[in-house]
């Protein structure tokens, strides 16, 4: 018995096949790839003054130093920032010696965080052919009065209008829409609201249209 027992049992395994080790275990993942790293962004390029314009900001540099800031000298525009007590002798200078010869627009900006009033004058020629496609820019800023009495207050500059005839109604509208007054302008009444106007001038970021 026991032998046919012992027989029994090598028959079984011997045919018992072993299992490969492929379907014992998964097979291991390959390792993965490092992240490619971002291609570096190439260097920005300098940016190029035109010189035609860097010429002309130039000399109101060489003219003026430090009381004047040059904001931006780009093609066809230059914005000059200037002082209250300098704008006057700025613009002289600008239509005397650079041969702008007339404004084409004034428009205000109202800063209320820095208490100011930002007036801009974008100048121009029709006379000198080189500036025929040129507008400088220039700015200044008046004292901004939080409740504003038009005319009676602190919110004044100098007027441009015997430099530049043109500015004539672009202060007085400059005048009544955000409450600056333009000391020797000869006509500084209203443009377009009406003369017995008693609220806050209506470009002002404080006006509110009543009701809403």
């Amino acid at each position: 018995m026991s032998s046919d027992s012992e027989k029994t049992n090598t028959d079984t395994k011997s045919e018992e096949k072993p299992v490969p080790p492929s379907a014992a275990k998964p097979a291991a993942k390959p390792a993965a790839k490092p992240a490619a790293k971002p291609a570096a962004k190439p260097a920005a390029k300098p940016v190029e003054i035109p010189a035609f314009e860097k010429g002309l900001s130039d000399k109101i540099v060489e003219k003026f130093g430090e009381k004047i800031e040059v904001a931006f000298v780009k093609e066809d525009r230059i914005r000059i920032n200037v002082g209250k007590e300098n704008v006057h002798d700025v613009a002289e200078f600008i239509r005397d010696r650079l041969n702008y010869d007339h404004v084409e627009s004034v428009s205000g900006v109202d800063y209320p965080n820095d208490k100011e009033i930002e007036v801009v004058y974008h100048i121009g020629s029709y006379s000198e052919p080189s500036l025929a496609r040129q507008i400088l820019v220039l700015a200044t800023r008046a004292q901004r009065e939080e409740n504003p009495i038009p005319g009676n207050d602190a919110t004044k500059l100098p007027t441009l209008r015997d430099i530049f005839y043109s500015v004539e109604f672009h202060e007085r509208e400059v005048f009544e829409m955000f409450g600056v007054y333009f000391e020797g302008h000869p006509d500084n009444r209203r443009l377009l609201l009406p003369e017995d106007w008693a609220d806050l001038p209506p470009l002002r970021k404080d006006f509110a249209i009543k009701g809403r």
